[in-house]
């Protein structure tokens, strides 16, 4: 789900919709659907009048990513194997909200349930589309401070390894490619961003740049 009226850049969006019409749908019908995602099937007239075939994933969720950061610039990261690619994947805590959960609610759980910690403080860092050509998934990401330790509580599909890494590492495995999750990637540099735009507090600006 994804909101009809999103915020948009300042820039003439208006002129650029009115060159041209938009997608028309023809017709439509659901391939597959299970808990979590359906797959639709739509004949379409593109933009361009030109008859098409589209088909669509739509999630049942909002993903959620949280960057949990310690004060002494650690990250506690998750691995684990995902079925989709085949790999393993190093991860910041993620997981999925309902649409009508609030996504801090959301964020909390997940941070608990994966990584087993709770946070004091929270703050927004990212909205995203993920895939806009073929899915309506969206993701919001979160920074997470001031945390202390509970417990672990994978569901009955998981199964984690867990690494606690310093973030410059971690900003270095991103550059040269090993950690290429999108909600991790997008988190790790809009956190160093932060860190060089003095947007974090000092002692943490301190614990990642140096």
């Amino acid at each position: 789900m994804t909101d009809k009226k999103p915020n948009l850049p300042p820039w003439d969006t208006e002129a650029a919709l009115g060159q041209r019409p938009g997608w028309q749908r023809v017709k439509s019908h659901v391939a597959f659907q299970n808990p979590w995602i359906t797959v639709e099937s739509h004949d379409v007239v593109a933009p361009t009048g030109r008859a098409a075939h589209y088909g669509v994933v739509r999630f049942a969720n909002r993903a959620i990513g949280i960057l949990p950061l310690f004060d002494d610039g650690t990250v506690p990261m998750v691995g684990q194997a995902r079925f989709a690619l085949d790999s393993y994947s190093w991860e910041i805590p993620e997981g999925g909200a309902p649409f009508d959960e609030d996504p801090l609610d959301g964020a909390k759980r997940e941070l608990r349930e994966e990584a087993g910690l709770i946070a004091a403080n929270w703050t927004q860092i990212a909205q995203l589309e993920l895939s806009n050509s073929v899915t309506d998934e969206v993701a919001v990401c979160y920074l997470a401070t001031g945390l202390s330790e509970g417990d672990v509580e994978p569901d009955d599909t998981e199964v984690f390894a867990h690494a606690r890494v310093p973030f410059r590492d971690l900003l270095d495995a991103v550059k040269n490619y090993q950690v290429r999750d999108a909600l991790t990637v997008v988190s790790v540099w809009r956190v160093y961003h932060m860190a060089m735009t003095g947007d974090l507090p000092p002692h943490l600006r301190d614990a990642i740049v140096g």
